[in-house]
């Protein structure tokens, strides 16, 4: 057999193979630029805390003033600012927490019907009662975001403790412009 007349050739575009080449080269050069802007952006966003939360309260404090408003209508103001999350290696602990001091109606259940705030007890017998007669029953338990920041400012607020390791407490003052336009 003539190996020559059976094998074919292959033909390779050089001019696209350049193309390619340069391509490749201006898609790491963009990939580099955006890990410089986002590395940046990171440090902006760090001196902003440290302006909004320490910098311009510690000033203001100092000067005794919890507002300033300026001759052309803008004001510069300093609020308390709570945030709060649970970690996930606490949710449990969070969650009892939550029922032995009589917060449970926080927590929400899932059981392919959605459980309101109130109705925690109902989602758990439901739930025992759904498994005892056979059927795969999936439940789940969150509290929402928005619903655990509103609770830990208003206890907060309110002076009762909170456990800051099970519910992640972030306090702290914001500093807030608004300008006039």
């Amino acid at each position: 057999m003539d190996l020559e007349a059976v094998s074919t050739s292959i033909h390779v575009d050089t001019a696209i193979s350049s193309d390619i080449a340069l391509s490749c080269n201006k898609l790491l050069e963009t990939q580099k630029q955006i890990t410089m802007v986002e590395e940046q952006l990171t440090k902006l966003k760090e001196a902003e805390s440290l302006l909004s939360e320490q910098t311009i309260p510690n000033l203001m404090q100092q000067a005794g003033i919890a507002m300033l408003k300026l001759a052309d209508g803008s004001s510069v103001e300093v609020k308390p600012f709570y945030a709060a999350r649970i970690p996930q290696t606490k949710v449990e602990e969070a969650f009892q927490w939550l029922r032995d001091n009589g917060f449970g109606d926080l927590i929400k259940n899932n059981v392919t019907l959605t459980f309101g705030r109130s109705e925690d007890n109902v989602a758990k017998s439901l739930v025992d009662e759904l498994k005892k007669k056979g059927h795969n029953v999936n439940q789940t338990e969150k509290v929402e975001p928005m619903t655990l920041k509103a609770f830990v400012r208003e206890q907060i607020q309110a002076g009762r403790n909170v456990p800051s390791d099970l519910f992640g407490v972030y306090v702290a003052n914001k500093t807030k412009i608004t300008t006039k336009e």
